[in-house]
């Protein structure tokens, strides 16, 4: 089933992956609500008429995909942009549900070391960290926070990949490869306006 969905991301450095993403979509992106390449340049205009714009195209959507990528935090729009969609939000007597998100990691140089790290659990399967510090804490805070804890495994506390959290995070090439089942996962969990996870905002 399609969504409607809009993509979050640092235009500098990640336009690229984001053109990817909506190809990626297929017969899909007709239910893109957000930038393209012929969307009106905003650059000069106040803050406010780039709010209202940027919340014309993510009212009506269900779910976003953020691209995390290594100088995210340069970006003035991505933060507010997961706060508003992790909202409920009404507008002319009409309530819209808070969105599912899955962020993309964008890789670099042909690596996600720049943000992935990986380990070994209790059980020598391997397992993902992230270095944190490089990005929105509005999405760190939202990437564990299942209640009660969904676990992969109990013993060590290594977390459920799809489920420990309210956002799953998929390496680019992972998402590109099966953009279906990362966006229905998204979808789902926003389905019960977050039922199950402790959504953090700011």
């Amino acid at each position: 089933m399609a969504h409607k969905t809009f993509i979050s991301y640092k235009y500098s450095e990640a336009q690229d992956l984001r053109d990817r993403i909506i190809k990626s979509l297929g017969d899909d992106v007709t239910y893109y609500q957000g930038e393209t390449s012929d969307s009106p340049d905003l650059t000069d205009t106040s803050t406010e008429n780039i709010k209202k714009n940027l919340k014309d195209m993510m009212y009506d959507t269900s779910v976003t995909i953020v691209i995390i990528s290594p100088n995210m935090k340069e970006s003035k729009w991505i933060d507010w942009e997961i706060e508003y969609c992790l909202k409920n939000i009404t507008r002319k007597n009409r309530t819209s549900h808070i969105n599912g998100v899955v962020g993309v990691i964008m890789k670099v140089d042909g690596s996600y070391d720049w943000l992935v790290n990986n380990s070994t659990n209790c059980h020598e399967t391997s397992v993902l960290t992230y270095n944190m510090d490089k990005i929105f804490e509005i999405i760190s805070e939202n990437k564990f926070n299942s209640n009660p804890k969904q676990w992969h495994c109990d013993k060590c506390q290594t977390y459920d990949y799809w489920n420990g959290g309210y956002i799953t995070f998929a390496k680019e090439d992972d998402f590109l490869n099966d953009i279906d089942k990362y966006i229905e996962n998204a979808y789902d969990k926003s389905e019960n306006d977050a039922s199950g996870y402790d959504i953090y905002l700011p």
